[in-house]
């Protein structure tokens, strides 16, 4: 049967179909602004009907959470600092080594400071690996969404991101990773409860302490010191508190 081409026939057939189901499914948005009510995008989908086309850029897939494109540095707005301490860790697992950082020195002892002076990702070497945010102790370095990072005039420089086109703030991480975010916002909570609850518990102990050591003796008066006993005295010593004793007969000099 393969060979009366029953197979093409088969497939043209299936291509027909959504062909067709494509216009059937642009009906049920006619008449609608763009921009406003846009198809949904459960299109994008083998299950659904018609065409899998896109009209980028007026149509834009919305990414999946865990989607990796060129990593960004976290900014803590709630404390206005980079949340980077310029450890180097991220620069130690990266595979195609793509980031190189310089750490703050502090300019009185010339000690280094736990911050990034410099930050530099070449994106044309990245392989969006996701390694970097993977092994940040701080979570200070996460994964992009924006793919729409071409140049057309100067590849060497204008795709290489210095600190102050890879900080971004917390808020735009909650946005495109927002199951990540609230997994942190559990965790942050959580450290600080038990914090809360080890600062109470010492608090506590040294108010025990504190207390035992004001609480005066069973029946002696605040502040009272008690009194020494008096030295027992022999009955057979004349003297108050010394024992007697027995005198030494002389040395003769002869043995007995």
């Amino acid at each position: 049967m393969g060979l009366l081409g029953t197979g093409i026939l088969k497939g043209l057939s299936v291509t027909l179909k959504h062909f067709f189901a494509t216009y059937t499914e642009d009906l049920k948005y006619q008449g609608q602004k763009a921009g406003i009510e846009p198809r949904p995008l459960r299109r994008q989908n083998p299950k659904n009907h018609g065409i899998m086309t896109v009209e980028y850029p007026n149509e834009r897939i919305p990414m999946p959470e865990n989607f990796r494109y060129i990593p960004f540095l976290v900014k803590d707005t709630e404390k206005n600092e980079d949340k980077c301490t310029s450890c180097g860790i991220c620069a130690k697992v990266c595979p195609p080594q793509c980031i190189w950082i310089v750490r703050t020195e502090d300019p009185v002892t010339k000690r280094p400071v736990p911050a990034p002076k410099e930050f530099y990702i070449d994106t044309t070497v990245c392989m969006n690996c996701g390694y970097c945010a993977e092994f940040c102790p701080f979570d200070a370095i996460k994964m992009d969404h924006n793919y729409e990072i071409t140049s057309m005039h100067d590849r060497s420089h204008e795709l290489v991101f210095d600190k102050d086109r890879l900080t971004m703030p917390d808020t735009y991480h909650a946005t495109i990773h927002p199951s990540d975010w609230a997994r942190e916002l559990e965790e942050k909570a959580a450290d600080e409860a038990k914090k809360k609850a080890a600062a109470e518990a010492k608090a506590a102990g040294d108010a025990r302490k504190a207390a035992a050591a004001a609480k005066p003796a069973a029946g002696q008066q605040p502040g009272a010191t008690s009194p020494t006993p008096p030295a027992q005295a022999s009955p057979s010593s004349g003297q108050k508190g010394e024992p007697k004793r027995e005198p030494k007969p002389p040395a003769t000099g002869k043995p007995e």
